[in-house]
């Protein structure tokens, strides 16, 4: 059973000036998730939400094409031993369409779950351990990330300790 503390921001603003960065950021993220985490991308259009997933899936071994699932609403990895799951609900219309089509069977302790637009799911999809927030700066983005459970706050200072040696 997860606990859900007091969510905790990152004591600073992770900066992403360039692809490279939020790859980078997406790397290094891939060697603190664990089994169970539900990550949350969030995010304006062309944040880089997809490129951080992407770089992850690399890190964890992926050698495929890695694609927005926008119209599939999620698409599978199994790398490094586990289920990744890459969920987009950019295009659903009302929360409901979760249930409808079937997408709660995947959050599961075995698996991780990265999702993109969790906001239109909202009260269907399970709660995030770690929230990532991805925003626009000039030619580069930002990056927020937040704890939202013990696990999630387990992971986040993992990452940042590691973002440290950038």
């Amino acid at each position: 059973m997860r606990h859900a503390p007091e969510p905790v921001r990152a004591p600073q603003t992770l900066s992403l000036p360039d692809a490279t960065a939020t790859e980078r950021l997406g790397a290094r993220l891939a060697a603190c998730l664990r089994p169970g985490l539900v990550l949350y991308l969030e995010g304006d259009l062309g944040a880089g939400k997809t490129t951080l997933t992407r770089a992850l899936l690399r890190k964890l071994g992926h050698m495929g094409p890695v694609k927005s699932p926008s119209y599939s609403l999620v698409e599978v990895y199994a790398v490094s031993r586990l289920y990744l799951y890459h969920f987009d609900f950019y295009r659903f219309l009302s929360p409901e369409e979760f249930d409808d089509a079937g997408l709660g069977e995947y959050f599961r302790n075995d698996s991780i779950c990265v999702v993109e637009w969790p906001e239109k799911a909202h009260g269907y999809v399970p709660a995030a351990d770690l929230r990532l927030f991805l925003a626009h700066d000039g030619a580069g983005r930002n990056c927020i990330p937040e704890a939202q459970s013990v696990e999630g706050r387990q992971c986040l200072n993992r990452l940042l300790s590691r973002w440290e040696d950038c």
